[in-house]
């Protein structure tokens, strides 16, 4: 016989969690297939069932391309653009530019689908960290974008885009083998955590208005290493970070540089109905994954990025001296964040998982 203020034992409240975890899932699924369906009836009526077709047949190489990048994209803080430029610029030669471009375009659709996946499922993001960075990542697109991508060489932001990477993942390594605990929140919210999340959005914004993404890595990189902020929070926090700066970058591409046009056009039509399937599975196996995976498969595609960046860009002396920079600068960056101990204290709530 069980009394109504009798206490529920411990696998009961293990099955219970399981349950309500479950029941997000589902209803994150429901919606997935939702927002899908819906844009996929858009796509074919807006584009025309023929024409849909035959563009995604003939830019095959886009929406395969896309199948893999939504799904890190989802799952993880390296957006689609992050797997889109190097690919298109490195692989299909596509122009830096056009590149771009497409990368802002298709993660405005793709990351938002996954970002209403996120929500539906209840993950727990840090939304004050969302608000400021957005708001500095405004300035950081449009100075990128307009100002900066036209005078730099498309080699060094290819290549500097990769240094940047690569020094982030060697930092996350030497994190992840310390027994350092992770924050469940920002432990402390007030100027300096605005001023610093500010800082956060200016800089993603200025390299996503040169490569086509880079807020979700650069906003990842703060929450983990100078926010102390555990890895499966501070995954779904990017994600959502990067739909937003996306979309700023996409409106700003469509209505004031215009240069959204064929074939950008082409490529982003061929991509639509992958990454509006691909962007929610990934978010929802990022639900699903353990923080060590999420790490694990961060690591793997730094170096995939780095190795193909070295087997496919020219090098010269110059833009070796430039990436050189490049690398120093952030790594002393991110060994400041990875050292510093503000957010690091006993009485703050922690993850060990």
């Amino acid at each position: 016989m069980v009394f109504a203020n009798q206490k529920p034992q411990p696998m009961q409240g293990i099955s219970m969690l399981k349950q309500k975890k479950s029941r997000r899932t589902e209803k994150s699924l429901g919606i997935s297939i939702l927002v899908a369906g819906t844009v996929w009836i858009v796509w074919l009526t807006l584009a025309g069932p023929s024409h849909a077709l035959s563009n995604l047949i003939a830019n095959w190489e886009a929406a395969v391309t896309m199948i893999f990048g939504s799904m890190v994209a989802g799952a993880t803080s390296m957006g689609g653009g992050a797997i889109a430029f190097p690919v298109f610029t490195k692989v299909i030669h596509v122009p830096p530019n056009e590149a771009k471009v497409f990368s802002l375009a298709i993660q405005s659709v793709g990351m938002s689908a996954a970002s209403l996946t996120i929500v539906a499922m209840k993950t727990k993001v840090e939304w004050r960290f969302i608000r400021w960075a957005s708001l500095g990542g405004v300035p950081g697109i449009i100075l990128g974008s307009v100002l900066l991508a036209p005078i730099l060489p498309s080699n060094v932001i290819k290549f500097s885009f990769t240094m940047m990477i690569c020094s982030f993942g060697i930092v996350l390594c030497a994190l992840n083998r310390t027994r350092r605990t992770r924050n469940l929140a920002i432990p402390s919210w007030g100027k300096r955590e605005q001023f610093f999340s500010l800082v956060a959005g200016l800089w993603g914004g200025i390299v996503s208005g040169l490569v086509g993404s880079g807020m979700d890595i650069v906003g990842f990189s703060i929450m983990v290493l100078l926010f102390g902020l555990c890895e499966k929070i501070s995954t779904p926090t990017s994600v959502i970070l990067m739909a937003i700066n996306a979309m700023v970058g996409f409106i700003l591409h469509q209505y004031f540089v215009g240069d959204f046009v064929e074939p950008v056009t082409n490529y982003w039509l061929a991509a639509v109905p992958v990454v509006v399937v691909g962007a929610p599975t990934g978010a929802i196996l990022c639900n699903l994954m353990k923080r060590k995976t999420i790490v694990r498969i961060l690591i793997s595609l730094v170096l995939i990025e780095l190795v193909s960046s070295l087997l496919l860009i020219p090098l010269s002396a110059k833009l070796i001296s430039c990436s050189i920079f490049v690398f120093v600068m952030f790594s002393s960056i991110y060994y400041w964040m990875y050292k510093s101990k503000i957010y690091i204290a006993p009485s703050f709530v922690r993850s060990r998982t």
